[in-house]
């Protein structure tokens, strides 16, 4: 955020059918990021179990479908909207890479969503900078 403006990432219309599973995932990423950090860690990596790696269409998809549905993850939660967008994999049979990152100077922390290492929807020089704290990846 700069001079006092919110910036919103844009995402356009996801099929119908999408929309109520990218709500649920979206409303389920809210009551997560209240977790404690090692406590959202274990939920996710249980949430993980089972699904196959997502691949970079189906992380974009569910990306967009969570920025489409929610004001918070189109905004600046950038925890909320990485969870989210996890989330709905899942709900789909798959599961990205989720990451918690940190810069030192200035400080300031990221959480986003890759496929084999390489961020999603993101920004990948931003990304770079941040020191990966926690993830979650896919088991293959």
């Amino acid at each position: 955020m700069s001079g006092g403006t919110l910036r919103l990432e844009s995402a356009s219309a996801p099929p119908w059918h999408l929309r109520p599973p990218a709500l649920l995932a979206a409303g389920v990423a809210r009551l997560l990021t209240r977790l404690p950090p090692a406590t959202l860690r274990r939920a996710l990596v249980f949430a993980s179990r089972g699904a196959h790696p997502a691949n970079v269409a189906q992380v974009l998809r569910a990306r967009n479908a969570v920025v489409y549905v929610s004001l918070a993850c189109a905004g600046p939660r950038c925890l909320q909207r990485s969870i989210a967008a996890a989330v709905l994999c899942r709900l789909g049979g798959t599961w990205p890479q989720w990451c918690t990152g940190v810069v030192t100077e200035p400080f300031a922390a990221h959480a986003w969503l890759a496929v084999d290492g390489e961020p999603v929807g993101e920004d990948p020089g931003h990304v770079r900078a941040f020191h990966v704290i926690m993830s979650v990846p896919p088991r293959r």
